[in-house]
């Protein structure tokens, strides 16, 4: 069970770094919505195929939660559950916030709106899809952050994974819930920790998915 959810998880890596950086970054240009627009135009393939990433990702996400539930629930029941919901409710906002990005593509490539609106008008409101999309990646990290800290607090309590990574995913559930107020609250505030702030929460979870593959889960510590 535990090494089918490592494999879960790094499965859900590889599809969400494609589609970030192979594709979003690739196509979107900051501040340029006329090169952006012409981007996603010439790579139609591609955008749809990060698209359907995204998807792909987001139903991993879901059963690796219910792999975790099954793991976890002999440790506490109750917490794995409230695992469980924060990841179901950070699957069903990622697949509704998905709709704005491909709200990109449909703008740009439906005559129905190239008719109705011109050019310059159609780059400005893919735009501002983009920045939506982007937006609610912010916004599910209330959810996110909150799956992190019952993984993390039953990783710590049980032992059947090195608790050193438990206090990694605490840390990273605190510095999501610092990322997603500081970028809503104090939109113009940059600095070098706020741009790391995620990082506990990589390491931790990267350091559970190798655990997971390589050593599979301890029996739990009889108290």
């Amino acid at each position: 069970m535990g090494r089918f959810a490592g494999l879960l998880f790094l499965i859900l890596v590889i599809t969400g770094v494609f589609a970030e950086f192979f594709v979003r970054q690739k196509l979107y240009v900051l501040n340029d919505p006329t090169t952006t627009a012409q981007n996603i135009i010439e790579n139609q393939w591609l955008f749809r195929l990060g698209f359907v990433s995204d998807l792909v990702m987001s139903t991993i996400f879901f059963i690796y939660g219910y792999v975790l539930y099954l793991i976890f629930k002999s440790v506490n029941k109750n917490i794995s559950l409230f695992l469980l919901l924060c990841v179901v409710i950070s699957v069903a906002m990622f697949c509704q916030n998905s709709l704005n990005q491909f709200s990109v593509l449909e703008l740009l490539i439906n005559t129905d709106y190239s008719e109705a609106f011109k050019p310059e008008q159609l780059q400005v409101l893919s735009m501002f899809y983009q920045n939506i999309h982007i937006k609610g990646y912010y916004v599910n990290q209330i959810f996110y952050g909150l799956y992190l800290f019952p993984l993390g607090y039953m990783i710590i309590k049980s032992g059947i994974v090195p608790k050193i990574i438990g206090v990694f995913l605490i840390l990273g559930f605190i510095g999501d819930m610092i990322d997603f107020a500081v970028y809503f609250l104090f939109p113009n505030v940059e600095s070098v920790l706020l741009d790391n702030i995620t990082i506990p929460a990589d390491i931790g979870e990267i350091s559970l998915c190798l655990w997971f593959l390589i050593m599979g889960v301890r029996s739990q510590k009889k108290k």
